[in-house]
């Protein structure tokens, strides 16, 4: 048997491309080859195994002289299997070999018999690459990982969130189109394969400022795999880095497959033919996650019909070193294109499992939300705002309101989250997801769904743009007997009064809020929010009558377990301690709101915290510590709100030019690093 028909070669493999952000899986790769018989990378088509293979074998050669024999099985004819043990067995005989087996998974089941074999050779090892583990025993397995890529935003502006959620895993990045640091992303690997390849397909791309963010919103959105990076780059002689976003997202496998070399497409539909009837349709339903996904996800939401839960799993873990592993253990994610051309054959299939495997992902989310929702008023916050964060890219999926479960299942869900939206930093995001669903939504609209959207408006800075929501949302809560809404919404009227300095209004407001809430509302932010911000409100009007030395340090009166309530009422002791003159006790109960507020990711109740941290300063005469501190939180204070009072005392002290510089400081200094008590 010839080499052209074998796909034996004496010699490895010319370089196929420039070697970017693999020096550590060189290194690891050249250790275990050094201790083990048999070494299998793993990971998904286009991550770079024979790539890392090619770079390997090439430096043990020119550094120990390495006898290598390199075996090309992915385009090897199936007629050309049976003999291929012979042929390497007789040419292998004897000899003190390294043996690299490139694409294993071509030969299903045989690939691990083939290996098991030669193994019985004297003196020779192998380094196979592989989507599946030949499971075997002796087998050292080193999954691939994909390149580093920028880290996306977790807010983002209410304009910049994509139009097609559904293949863009980047989904909460911030607008492509926006001037972006290239330093902030040129270190990353895939930015640099990016931009080098672009560069060969176009001599005049630069990374600038002007593409950067597109550029880096293109490399999560390919997961950050070196094939389909490369695809993507090579059409930057036809598109711009935002073009070519736009069309990834409209037609992910058509746009790859205009790219240089081999379409991700023919990667794909090898993945699918290789793969065992329960494993191809285990890929078809995997399709419907826009994120990541563990045992138990893919149990509950795929298995059923021809997979059972059990048989779901099992197709999984099979499956799993093929798939690109996710944030957290046992976490998975379909590769983009993988998982464009699975959702199609799914889309198309004959059975319809499309449908119902898209019922029951949304119900998952549905119970998903909900459960986040029980955490957080159980008290343990940061474990909701951790599963909601974890599931988001799933969670928005269900939040689409021209999907299946229409506008109501929408809100549902958006609803059940309020605490993302409103307590997490998240209001832009929120806003659109629960006004999208409103739009479309048919006459009579939820009243908690209106509630929520007009607490999103105030929140984000219109407080005038939520009267005519707050009207309707109070019409039909009186229609639906809802009381737990109509307490919501004289806490939002309440807070409104408190923003514009109509402190003894904001305090009725607060007691009818209190009064009409049921003991145990089954939404929204409860009994302890709506008390923290009645003390808030009576801090202001009158502060003697606020018992702060109750309870223990930053924490409510009746030791709540609120610890979003608990930072407000912390908040609140802070203004009558100050009232009182204790600077030192409120400096204290405000960094300890702070704690919470940077552990939950509440920028609103971060900026009213540090704002009355910049009138301690300025009490003490620091007024330049001062101004910095409100250029810090400038951009995340709600515009309704009227403006610190503290910041006319502060011009007043200042110089012009040394306040703009002051608080120009602020503006480009991160909160924290202006904080130092919150270090760690």
């Amino acid at each position: 048997m010839g080499e052209a028909g074998s796909g034996v070669r004496q010699a490895v493999p010319a370089e196929l491309s420039s070697f970017i952000g693999r020096e550590r899986e060189l290194s690891a790769l050249a250790a275990l080859l050094a201790t083990e018989r048999l070494v299998t990378l793993t990971g998904p088509a286009g991550i770079g195994k024979t790539r890392l293979a090619v770079r390997t074998v090439r430096a043990l050669g020119d550094r120990d002289g390495l006898d290598a024999v390199w075996v090309e099985l992915a385009g090897l004819p199936e007629r050309c299997w049976g003999g291929l043990l012979g042929e390497l067995a007789d040419r292998l005989a004897g000899r003190e070999t390294l043996l690299v087996l490139d694409g294993c998974e071509q030969l299903g089941e045989a690939g691990a018999g083939l290996a098991a074999e030669l193994l019985r050779l004297p003196g020779l090892r192998i380094l196979a690459t592989s989507q599946r583990r030949l499971r075997i025993a002796g087998e050292a397995v080193l999954a691939v990982p994909p390149l580093s890529v920028p880290t996306a935003p977790s807010v983002q502006p209410l304009s910049s969130v994509p139009s097609f959620p559904s293949f863009l895993p980047g989904h909460g990045a911030p607008d492509p189109t926006r001037r972006f640091p290239v330093a902030d992303v040129a270190g990353y690997a895939a930015v640099r394969l990016f931009a080098e390849r672009a560069r060969g397909a176009d001599p005049f791309f630069e990374l600038t400022d002007r593409n950067a963010g597109a550029v880096a919103a293109l490399c999560r959105a390919l997961d950050g795999i070196p094939g389909a990076l490369e695809l993507a780059a090579g059409r930057s002689h036809q598109y711009a880095p935002a073009q070519a976003l736009r069309r990834l997202g409209s037609d992910p496998l058509g746009f790859l497959a205009g790219g240089a070399g081999r379409s991700t497409r023919v990667d794909a539909e090898r993945s699918l033919r290789l793969a065992s009837p329960a494993e191809r349709l285990l890929w078809e339903r995997l399709s419907v996650f826009a994120g990541s996904f563990d045992r138990a996800a893919v149990a509950e939401v795929c298995g059923f019909g021809a997979l059972t839960p059990d048989t779901a799993v099992e197709a999984l873990l099979r499956l799993a070193p093929g798939l690109l592993a996710d944030a957290g253990p046992g976490r998975y994610r379909l590769p983009l294109s993988v998982r464009a051309y699975a959702a199609r054959r799914l889309a198309h299939g004959p059975a319809g499992d499309g449908a119902t495997t898209a019922r029951r992902h949304r119900e998952r989310c549905r119970v998903v939300a909900e459960r986040a929702a029980q955490l957080w008023r159980a008290g343990a916050q940061r474990e909701a705002r951790a599963l909601a964060l974890r599931e988001l890219p799933e969670l928005r999926a269900a939040m689409n309101p021209l999907a299946a479960g229409g506008p109501g299942a929408a809100l549902e869900i958006a609803v059940s989250l309020w605490f993302l939206w409103s307590a997490c930093g998240m209001a832009a995001e929120g806003r659109r997801h629960v006004e999208r669903a409103l739009a479309v939504h048919p006459a009579p609209r939820p009243a908690r769904a209106l509630w929520l959207a007009a607490w999103l408006v105030a929140a984000f800075g219109e407080a005038d743009g939520a009267d005519p929501l707050l009207v309707e949302a109070w019409k039909e809560a009186v229609h639906e007997g809802e009381d737990a809404c109509l307490a919501y919404l004289a806490h939002l009227r309440g807070t409104i009064a408190l923003w514009e300095d109509r402190y003894e209004d904001a305090a009725e407001e607060y007691r009818e809020g209190l009064e009409l809430l049921p003991a145990d509302p089954e939404f929204g932010p409860g009994r302890e929010a709506l008390r923290a911000a009645h003390t808030l409100a009576v801090a202001r009007t009158d502060p003697a009558s606020v018992p702060v030395e109750d309870g223990p340090p930053g924490g409510a009166p009746d030791g709540s377990a609120d610890l979003w309530a608990r930072s407000w009422v912390s908040y609140a002791h802070a203004l009558v301690q100050r009232h009182e003159g204790h600077p030192a006790q409120a400096r204290r109960e405000l960094l300890s709101a702070l704690r919470t507020q940077f552990a939950l990711d509440d920028t609103l109740g971060q900026a009213f915290s540090v704002e009355l941290l910049a009138e301690l300063e300025a009490d003490q005469g620091r007024y330049a510590e001062a101004a910095r501190l409100l250029g810090a939180v400038s951009r995340t204070r709600p515009h309704a709100a009227s403006a610190p009072r503290v910041q006319q005392t502060v011009r007043a002290r200042l110089t012009p030019q040394a306040f703009r510089t002051a608080y120009t400081s602020g503006t480009r200094t991160p909160l924290r690093d202006l904080l130092p008590e919150l270090a760690g």
